[in-house]
């Protein structure tokens, strides 16, 4: 199936029902006054999250989606039906744009939480709402609202606990298929990955974390240059970011240098917070080396940088060195779990205690 991971739809929410001017003609009931009915309400338009789609591909045919109109008053009191709301299904963290100001409407990331994107009509008032003592044929009706209409940009972000970073053929999707289920097709020319792939690395009973795979970056990335800029996006959901680097034959301490910065340099521009975001260095491909020779180049990149970045040394092919990544990834994540749900144990405490002082 063809990935996709954007698209832009239009919604339209059903009119609300006109209200009725009606009186009432029966026999043997003089003066029967008026018995016009509201109209109902128009339909309202929402998103869904469907956890069986991994892909925005059913919306590249159809775009326009249409809730119904309210059904108009009648006589007799009786009033319209209102029309069903739609519900439009779109995949696990999903972001809602509005195309026209590009301001976020919601971001789908629970399958518990429908959302609200196009508000239905409301009905209206048919002539019977209008009689009074003063009033005793009323010929006043109200006509049904519109509903919202709105275009939307769907943009599809993959909901994953760490990122892989790296320029084409640093051995990313090797490193994924080593470490999870996950099968992306590994070659010997760049960008045999041309959308995400997602791994989830299994730890032990009831642990593990889930892995993204993004297309290799190149050089102006941020700006469009090769596949970056379509699926940049994809990391900025991750918590952690391994930064591949490829070490193999006729390795170059000068050039792993100026390859790091070109894909630090790619994060910048690109924005986002993925600057900001944890990231370690993955020295791969140390098979093609002696360990003296990991040691050494590992040593001397390290002073070039001057980082203080966790520095890990694996082989994806080989599988070597890429347990241990996956378990210090874990207890990573995990003390991150428990350092989030101290501090918001803590602010509640906090808030507790201010309302206290405001008790008092």
């Amino acid at each position: 199936m063809k990935f996709v991971d954007e698209a832009s739809i239009k919604i339209e929410a059903g009119d609300g029902g006109n209200g009725c001017l009606s009186f009432r003609r029966e026999k043997f009931v003089p003066r029967g006054g008026p018995d016009g009915g509201d109209g109902g309400d128009g339909g309202s338009v929402y998103l869904v999250v469907d956890e069986g789609l991994n892909t925005l591909i059913d919306f590249r045919h159809k775009r326009l989606f249409r809730a119904g109109k309210g059904q108009k008053g009648m006589g007799r009191e009786c009033h319209g039906k209102g029309a069903d709301d739609l519900t439009i299904k779109v995949p696990l963290g999903t972001l809602v744009k509005d195309a026209d100001t590009d301001e976020i409407i919601g971001d789908m990331i629970s399958a518990d939480k429908p959302l609200l994107v196009a508000k239905g009509g409301w009905h209206g008032l048919g002539n019977i709402r209008f009689k009074s003592s003063t009033n005793r044929t009323p010929r006043q009706t109200t006509e049904g609202t519109l509903g919202e209409k709105r275009t939307l940009l769907l943009e599809m972000q993959v909901l994953a606990d760490v990122g892989l970073l790296g320029l084409p053929n640093a051995g990313k999707s090797t490193f994924i298929r080593s470490v999870s289920q996950a099968k992306p097709k590994v070659a010997d020319y760049p960008f045999t990955t041309l959308y995400p792939n997602l791994g989830v690395v299994k730890i032990a009973a009831g642990a593990s974390f889930v892995i993204a795979d993004i297309p290799g970056l190149i050089e102006g990335a941020a700006e469009g240059a090769g596949l970056g800029i379509q699926f940049l996006k994809h990391l900025s959901r991750t918590h952690l970011l391994l930064h591949i680097v490829d070490i193999g034959f006729d390795a170059d301490v000068d050039k792993a240098v100026d390859d790091i910065h070109v894909i630090e340099k790619e994060l910048v521009s690109f924005g986002r917070g993925l600057e900001d975001r944890p990231r370690w260095l993955v020295l791969n491909k140390t098979d093609l080396m002696s360990a003296e020779d990991v040691d050494s180049f590992s040593d001397s990149l390290m002073k070039k940088l001057a980082t203080k970045m966790p520095v890990f040394r694996i082989s994806a092919a080989t599988g070597s060195g890429c347990n241990e990544l996956a378990q210090a990834i874990y207890q990573w994540i995990e003390k991150g779990i428990e350092k989030g749900i101290e501090e918001k144990r803590l602010e509640k405490v906090q808030e507790e205690d201010q309302g206290d002082l405001n008790d008092e």
